[in-house]
């Protein structure tokens, strides 16, 4: 025979069936652990990060409520202006009303006038005449 076909032979005795079930209780507590503190340490930094962006969002909510009361004082001024706007333009509807009321009377009083004057120059005319 020659060297590399000779058979080899272990100095090692055959484990046992209680050294087996050691190695492969080590071997599974080894497996969980590596995995346990993987998944463990992604869930702690995930913990973290809902934990930042809380902070962030409860910052954000702060802020959105004072522009919130900031806009709420902007819409007032603009109500106000606007309401004073359609005083304005009412008020120029009554004066404006107002002086075509006027026009009517005075027209109404040329009329009155004119016909006056026709019926005194008409009476002026009938007394002329009589005479």
């Amino acid at each position: 025979m020659s060297a590399s076909a000779l058979p080899i032979q272990s100095t090692h005795a055959a484990p046992t069936p209680q050294q087996v079930d050691e190695a492969r209780t080590a071997f599974t507590a080894s497996l969980l652990s590596t995995g346990t503190s993987t998944v463990q340490s992604d869930l702690q930094a995930r913990a973290g990060d809902l934990h930042a962006n809380a902070a962030a969002i409860d910052k954000q909510e702060q802020e959105l409520l004072k522009e919130t009361k900031n806009l709420g004082k902007e819409s007032g001024k603009w109500q106000k202006l606007a309401d004073d706007g359609a005083r304005g333009v009412k008020e120029t509807g009554d004066v404006q009303n107002w002086a075509e009321m006027l026009e009517r009377d005075l027209c109404v009083l040329e009329d009155t006038m004119a016909m006056a004057e026709e019926g005194g120059a008409t009476a002026s005319a009938l007394n002329g005449r009589q005479k």
